[in-house]
C-alpha cells in the first residue's frame, strides 16, 4: 500500500497510525528500514526525503510549507514550499518540529521537543528550541549508551553481544 501512496518507499518501512499528510504522502520519499511512530504529520506540499535506517518519534511534524511575515503577502495568501531532507541513520525524538528547507545530516540525533529551524550537520546531537548542536557524536558514545549507563561491547567492533 505504501508504494501506491508515497513518492517512493524502500524495503522494511513501518509507519504507525494515525499519520497525517496534506497530499497523502505522495511527496514523501522514504529510504529503507525506517520506523515512523504514531501521530506524525507530513505537511508535504513540498518534497520530504527521509534516508535509510531512520527512526522518527511520535508527534513529529515535517512542515515544508511556510508563510511570509509581511502582512500584505499573508493577506494575498502567499505560501512558499521548501524541501526537507533527513540523512541516513538519523534519530528524531518525539514532538520535534522541522520547518521548511531544513537538512539534517547523516547519523545525527535530534532531541525530543526540538524545533529545527536551520540545517543540522552529520554526526551530532542537537536539541532545543531553536534546535542547536550540543556536541559531536564521539568516544563517549562508544562507551555509554545513555548518560552513565556503560555499554558491554564495542559498537564499532565486529561482534555484538
Amino acid at each position: 500500500m505504501l508504494r501506491k501512496i508515497t513518492g517512493s518507499v524502500g524495503e522494511d518501512v513501518t509507519i504507525d497510525t494515525p499519520v497525517h499528510a496534506n497530499w497523502g504522502l505522495r511527496h514523501v520519499h522514504f529510504g529503507k528500514q525506517i520506523y515512523c511512530n504514531a501521530f506524525v504529520s507530513f505537511v508535504d506540499d513540498g518534497e520530504i526525503f527521509i534516508g535509510d535506517d531512520c527512526m522518527i518519534g511520535p508527534g513529529t511534524v515535517f512542515a515544508t510549507a511556510g508563510h511570509p511575515a509581511h502582512p500584505k503577502l499573508r493577506q494575498l495568501r502567499y505560501v512558499y514550499n521548501l524541501p526537507i531532507r533527513v540523512g541516513k541513520n538519523v534519530r528524531i525524538g518525539s514532538g520535534v518540529q522541522i520547518v521548511p528547507g531544513v537538512t539534517i545530516g547523516d547519523n545525527s540525533v535530534i532531541g525530543a521537543g526540538s524545533v529545527v529551524t536551520k540545517d543540522i550537520p552529520a554526526n551530532v546531537v542537537a536539541v532545543g528550541s531553536p534546535c542547536r548542536v550540543i556536541r559531536e557524536i564521539g568516544q563517549c558514545d562508544r562507551e555509554y549508551y545513555y548518560k552513565d549507563k556503560p555499554l558491554d561491547f564495542d559498537p564499532e567492533g565486529d561482534e555484538l553481544p
